[in-house]
């Protein structure tokens, strides 16, 4: 029994390692966003941003204005005057400004809903796809972009951020993107736009599992739980076979 356990412990380690190297190999390296859901001054930066920058064209169609309110700490008034650029109800959903016909007219698609961007694509590739962008002659928007290539989203930080170009690296006599650089300053200082975008990413990866944070403290208990009836289920098993040679 113990040799059976051992080699299925063996088995799922070997597959998460594999699992984490196919992860990490190849494409452009990620950087860590940092960001914390349980900063509520962070998380009311970013919804400020979302609602500024985003929301123009990109709706959160499963979040709701009173659902952000309670969970951010603030008032109806407060969403309301900063968060609701449409003037929507209250209990309304997160409406994107630019209407479904408007966007297939003028760009061929309508933007994708960002509800779930955070869970499906997670907070570090959101980090770096923000901070990813770079100047592209050849692309219509006049960006690219080092992790999404030929991403059809303009850049639509560039002002805050300044201008950006792409650094190559020679691999096996094949250019490789390897990062980019600031080649002219933004509005504002590196260390703002950081937080700001990390801002950003925060209330991304909050709309898209508002429970998260209970959820993960509740899993404490759930292991405290399993620890101790493991504990239990132990000592019975040793004292029912006790007598069994």
């Amino acid at each position: 029994m113990k040799k059976t356990i051992l080699i299925l412990l063996l088995t799922t380690i070997a597959m998460i390692s594999t699992g984490l190297v196919m992860a990490s190999g190849g494409g452009y390296p990620k950087s860590p966003a940092n960001v914390d859901v349980d900063d509520m001054a962070s998380l009311q930066r970013g919804a400020k941003v979302f609602s500024d920058y985003c929301l123009s064209c990109h709706s959160a169609k499963f979040v709701r204005f009173n659902r952000v309110a309670d969970d951010l700490g603030m008032t109806e008034a407060e969403v309301m005057d900063n968060l609701n650029p449409l003037g929507v109800k209250f209990g309304n959903t997160m409406t994107a400004v630019m209407t479904e016909d408007y966007a297939k007219e003028s760009f061929g698609a309508v933007p994708p809903d960002l509800s779930l961007v955070a869970r499906s694509r997670g907070v570090d590739w959101l980090y770096t796809y923000l901070t990813g962008f770079y100047a592209d002659s050849s692309k219509t928007t006049g960006h690219n972009n080092a992790i999404f290539k030929d991403v059809g989203m303009p850049n639509i930080f560039w002002k805050q951020e300044g201008v950006k170009e792409a650094v190559y690296e020679e691999h096996d006599g094949t250019k490789v993107l390897v990062g980019v650089k600031v080649v002219e300053k933004g509005t504002m200082a590196p260390e703002e736009f950081d937080t700001m975008i990390r801002d950003l990413v925060a209330f991304l990866s909050y709309i898209g599992e508002p429970n998260q944070s209970y959820r993960k403290s509740l899993g404490v208990y759930v292991l405290v739980f399993l620890f101790v009836f493991f504990g239990l289920a132990y000592a019975m098993k040793k004292d029912y076979w006790k007598d069994v040679h």
